[in-house]
């Protein structure tokens, strides 16, 4: 199986990691399959909704323990732009964040598992598998700061002189063993929970516009990355002990 990053999956990734089943999302083999409302997912465009709706079926099991990598990332600036933009325009920088996000998480085999307003949730090493998901969240972070920084930055004259560089992204990402599975009994898409979650979040709502704070454990596992970045000695909302964070800023 090729990297997504070299094009588009035609058979889905995720069911041939997790079970070995080539499963067509694209192509006319894909056509009976799309039938019984097989298609590509929204989390990840090469993985299908088997990946997305029906974990039982593709585990065996509700819920499962793997090690991935959690990359949360939110809007900064948003909230005082929203009072002096209409509902329309603010629609419209959200849409755009999302957008420029999911195509940066998709390149690096991530999936969008959770859209939340003006911020989304992403992980990585589930269900496409990933060597180095760490490093593959670290890029994804520095290739969405990077596409986002411009999108903003492009938005200037719609905006009517009101300042788009007030604009910016958050980013924290961890590394960590999470669990996996379906968690409601009303939707069957499944999620991840767990304290790696949590720590990922917490590193996110610290991060400054442009700022990316990555985990002492997700540098540790990507060191080529994370190597001359700068230190942050954290107090976290719901922990005793200060975390240590690398600052990684977007690139140009």
């Amino acid at each position: 199986m090729g990297s997504a990053r070299h094009g588009h999956a035609g058979i889905c990734r995720g069911c041939w990691d997790q079970m070995h089943v080539p499963i067509p999302i694209r192509g006319p083999l894909s056509l009976p399959f799309r039938a019984f409302g097989i298609t590509r997912s929204k989390m990840n465009p090469n993985i299908c909704t088997i990946c997305e709706r029906s974990f039982r079926y593709v585990k065996k099991q509700r819920h499962v323990t793997v090690p991935a990598t959690i990359l949360f990332a939110d809007i900064r600036g948003v909230t005082a732009l929203s009072e002096r933009i209409d509902a329309i325009r603010l629609s419209a920088i959200v849409s755009l964040f999302q957008d420029r996000c999911a195509q940066a998480i998709w390149t690096h085999d991530g999936i969008v598992n959770k859209q939340m307003g003006d911020g989304l949730m992403a992980i990585f090493n589930f269900p496409i598998t990933a060597t180095d998901h760490a490093g593959a969240a670290i890029n994804a972070a520095l290739d969405l700061q990077r596409l986002c920084a411009a999108a903003f930055e492009d938005l200037r004259s719609s905006l009517d002189g009101l300042p788009a560089h007030t604009l910016g992204v958050g980013v924290g990402i961890h590394t960590g063993d999470v669990e996996i599975g379906e968690f409601s009994s009303f939707r069957s898409d499944f999620t991840a929970i767990g304290g790696a979650v949590n720590l990922a979040a917490r590193l996110e709502s610290q991060a400054a516009a442009g700022e990316i704070l990555v985990s002492a454990e997700t540098a540790a596992r990507s060191p080529a990355w994370t190597a001359g970045a700068g230190e942050r000695l954290l107090a976290l909302k719901g922990l005793d002990q200060p975390v240590r964070a690398r600052v990684l800023a977007r690139r140009t």
